[in-house]
């Protein structure tokens, strides 16, 4: 499966975005998809997961209550809402494919496809 993300931009403290990631391919519904994101000089972090079918969703604490994921299968697409942006919340937002379809994953080591990521920058 190829991945696309898409919606990234520069938004002042307080905003919204809202990210897309298309997934090419069939079978979409038989992935787990996944946000993680990436700020300059740190590792990748989980954002947020939901599992095949949209029933199961899981956050980190950081971004709980401001973010939102949901997923289209008829369409392909997962988005993530994110709002209240705060300037650490600036980073690359990767989105992510895990076979392991019926759990909201949160490690990295669970996602086998990985999209070519979409830049957000919060300004204070």
């Amino acid at each position: 499966v190829q991945l696309q993300a898409s919606g990234g931009g520069s938004v002042q403290a307080g905003g919204s975005l809202r990210l897309s990631c298309t997934a090419s391919g069939r079978f979409f519904s038989s992935y787990a998809m996944g946000w993680f994101r990436q700020a300059p000089g740190k590792g990748r972090e989980f954002v947020a997961a939901i599992n095949w079918n949209g029933g199961s969703t899981n956050y980190a604490d950081s971004v709980k209550g401001r973010f939102t994921i949901s997923r289209d299968n008829a369409k392909n697409t997962v988005s993530l809402q994110i709002s209240s942006l705060k300037p650490e919340d600036t980073a690359v937002y990767y989105c992510a494919a895990s076979r392991t379809a019926g759990w909201a994953q949160s490690s990295k080591s669970e996602y086998h496809y990985w999209g070519q990521g979409t830049q957000v920058t919060v300004s204070s």
